[in-house]
């Protein structure tokens, strides 16, 4: 029996799933990030600077993005009214057409594990994410302390 880390259980897990959803996305002439990003924009528009870190996303990619979603008419760059320094980020309604397109992939997918896997087993699967998420916040690398050693 091959034993796997959890770390390459999740990796080789993400890889797959990543896939799978840019497969789907090209199908809408699209790509996992953008449907990603569509999902995560707020329908009254999400400060550029809470976007990266809601995705994952390092700024210049983040950009790269950003630029390409506004060039296909996905979004617009409005300033923030409550923070002149920054920018929200606001879908067209193209944007939100494409929102739904994403949506609806992601809720299928979610619905197809659902029907696969038990009610036990995906209560079980969200209990050991949680306990990946609290051990990753808690590990000694992560610490402020540590990382300033490095």
């Amino acid at each position: 029996m091959k034993h796997e880390t959890f770390d390459s259980a999740l990796r080789s897990t993400w890889q797959l799933v990543s896939k799978m959803y840019n497969k789907e996305a090209s199908k809408f002439d699209s790509t996992m990030a953008t449907g990603f990003a569509l999902l995560s924009i707020d329908a009254e528009g999400t400060p550029s600077t809470n976007l990266g870190p809601k995705m994952g996303m390092e700024p210049t990619s983040l950009s790269r993005l950003l630029n390409a979603m506004e060039k296909r008419e996905l979004i617009i760059r409005s300033k923030n009214p409550n923070d002149g320094r920054s920018v929200l980020i606001h879908l067209t309604p193209f944007g939100r057409q494409k929102r739904e397109d994403s949506k609806a992939v992601v809720l299928n997918f979610n619905e197809e594990l659902n029907n696969k896997l038990s009610t036990q087993k995906v209560k079980h699967f969200f209990e050991v994410i949680e306990g990946i998420r609290e051990t990753t916040l808690q590990f000694e690398y992560f610490k402020e302390d540590t990382l300033k050693q490095i």
